[in-house]
C-alpha cells in the first residue's frame, strides 16, 4: 500500500473542506454471508481505504478537525490471539495508532457507547446514510439521545451532510500514487485480455477465459478482479453484464471480455471484443468497424473542457449513422436519435469515472449541467453495438453480434493518456492475437 504520508495528506484535505466544526464517519460495510457459515470475500469501503489504507472488517473511522489533540479516532478489532489463529492476524489497537495514523484507538465494540461524545457539539456530521442499516440505527439513535441532553450542553449535529461534496470530491482527481497504481492495473490487465485471445479458440469454454483472466490477474501482483469478469460468446455479447461464463465457444462466435483487475485497491476497466476463429467475418468487421471508429474519435476528444455528455452525443450520432448504414435503422441520424430508437442497439452511457471502485465516485454534473474533464480524472470510453438474437427487422447476418471497446483515459493538462494503450483493438492486432 502507499506510504503513510499520503493517507495523512488525505485526511488533512478532507478535513480542511469539513472545517473545524464538522466530524466525519467513514464506517466499513459488515462482512456478508454466502451461504451457511462461510462468508464472501471481505473487501473493504473506497472511503476507509482512501483515507487510512485499512483493510480490516468492524472499523469505523472518526475525523474530528477542530479537535486539539484526537483528531483521527478509529474503532477496530482488538488484537485477538485465538481469532487470529483462524482468521489471521490483526493490527489492534497499537496498530491503529502506530501503522495508520490514529490518534486514539479503541475496540470496536466501543463504538456505541463513545459517538455521541465525539459529534456532540458539532455543525455539520458528514456522514453516508443508506449504506447500512444497522450503522444508520445507531447515529440516528445517538443524534437522538443528544437531543435529550442538550439542556445540559450536548446537543447533535445541526446537519447530517453527505460526504460526496467533499470526500468523493478529493478521491475524484487521481493524485501520481494513484496513476501508478492504476497504469499497473492496466497494465495486467491488458495482458490478461491478451492471454483471453490466444486462448479462446472454437470449443473453449466461456469459464475456462475466465479462470486464465483472473488467474493472470493475481499472477501478476492484483488482488484480483476489481469486478466480476464477463466472458460472452456469441449472443452472449449483447447481454451488457453477463457473469454466467458457462457456454461453449462456437467456430464464428465473436467473444466479449469486460475485464479489470484490482491492485492496490485500484480497478482498471476494459472491454475488447475478438473473433474465435482468428477473423472476423464480414458482417462482424463492418459492426466491429463501426464501434472502433467511434471509439477512437471519442478518446481523441477527451481533454479539459470537455463533457462526458459532449463524448456521448457524438459517440451516439455516430452509432446511429451507423446503425442505418448497417440496415438496423432507416431515416436519417437526427431523427432516430431524436426519437431515440438508437437504443435499441446502443442502451447504455459512453463513460464513467474510474479509480478505486469500477464506477467510481464524483459528481457528473455541476450546476445541473455536465461538468468539464478536469487534469487528474480518470474516465472509461466505451462505446458498442448489440444486435440481439431474435431482434426484429434486422439482417440476419448481423443478429447476435455484440461488439464493445473500452479504454481507460486519464485527462491530462494537454489532452489525455490512454492507460490501457497497449491491449490491441485494431483489426490487425486483434486478428494476430487470436492466431497467435
Amino acid at each position: 500500500m502507499f506510504d503513510p504520508a499520503v493517507f495523512a495528506a488525505r485526511r488533512d484535505a478532507y478535513m480542511q473542506a469539513i472545517g473545524k466544526t464538522g466530524v466525519a464517519i467513514v464506517r466499513s460495510l459488515p462482512e456478508r454471508l454466502r451461504n451457511g457459515d462461510s462468508y464472501h470475500l471481505f473487501r473493504q469501503v473506497s472511503d476507509l481505504v482512501y483515507l487510512t489504507g485499512f483493510v480490516e472488517p468492524e472499523t469505523t473511522l472518526v475525523l474530528r478537525p477542530g479537535h486539539d489533540t484526537e483528531r483521527v479516532i478509529m474503532f477496530v478489532r482488538p488484537r485477538d490471539p485465538e481469532m487470529e489463529t483462524w482468521d489471521g492476524r490483526r493490527a489492534g489497537i497499537e496498530g491503529a495508532k502506530a501503522r495508520y495514523g490514529a490518534d486514539a484507538a479503541y475496540p470496536a465494540a466501543e463504538l456505541a457507547s463513545k459517538l455521541g461524545e465525539l459529534i456532540a457539539n458539532s455543525e455539520e456530521l458528514h456522514y453516508s446514510l443508506g449504506l447500512d442499516d444497522e450503522m444508520d440505527l445507531l447515529v440516528t439513535h445517538t443524534i437522538a439521545r443528544l437531543r435529550k441532553t442538550e439542556k445540559r450542553g450536548k446537543r447533535p449535529p445541526r446537519a447530517v451532510v453527505d460526504p460526496r461534496l467533499a470526500l468523493h470530491e478529493l478521491r475524484l482527481h487521481k493524485r501520481p500514487e494513484e496513476l501508478t497504481a492504476m497504469r499497473k492495473a492496466a497494465a495486467i490487465s491488458s495482458d490478461a485480455h491478451v492471454a483471453a485471445m490466444r486462448a479462446g479458440k472454437p470449443g473453449s469454454f466461456e469459464h475456462e477465459l475466465e479462470a486464465l483472466i483472473n488467474y493472470t490477474f493475481r499472477k501478476n501482483g492484483s488482488e484480483g478482479p476489481g469486478y466480476a469478469t464477463i466472458v460472452g460468446a456469441g449472443e452472449n455479447a449483447t447481454i451488457l453484464h453477463y457473469i454466467e461464463n458457462r457456454c461453449a465457444i462456437a467456430d464464428g462466435d465473436l467473444v466479449l471480455v469486460d475485464a479489470g483487475c484490482e491492485y492496490n485497491h485500484y480497478t482498471a476497466d476494459i472491454t475488447r471484443t475478438w473473433p474465435a476463429n482468428g477473423r472476423f467475418t464480414d458482417a462482424q468487421r463492418r459492426v466491429y468497424k463501426i464501434v472502433l471508429d467511434c471509439q477512437i474519435e471519442a478518446v481523441a476528444m477527451v481533454k479539459p473542457g470537455i463533457t462526458l455528455d459532449d463524448i456521448h452525443n457524438h459517440c451516439v450520432k455516430k452509432l446511429t449513422e451507423g446503425m442505418i448504414a448497417l440496415g438496423l435503422l432507416s431515416g436519417t441520424a437526427d431523427e432516430r436519435v431524436a426519437d431515440q430508437s438508437y437504443r435499441k442497439f446502443y442502451m447504455h452511457g459512453t463513460s464513467h469515472w474510474l479509480g478505486l471502485d469500477v464506477h467510481d465516485v464524483g459528481a457528473y454534473t455541476q450546476g445541473g449541467k455536465a461538468r468539464p474533464l478536469e487534469p487528474g480524472m480518470v474516465i472509461t470510453v466505451e462505446p458498442g453495438l448489440y444486435i440481439a438474437h431474435d431482434a426484429p427487422d434486422v439482417p440476419d447476418a448481423l443478429r447476435g453480434i455484440g461488439v464493445r471497446i473500452e479504454d481507460d483515459v486519464l485527462v491530462t493538462a494537454n489532452g489525455h493518456e490512454v492507460l490501457t494503450a497497449a491491449c490491441p483493438k485494431s483489426i490487425e492486432d486483434i486478428e494476430a492475437a487470436c492466431r497467435a
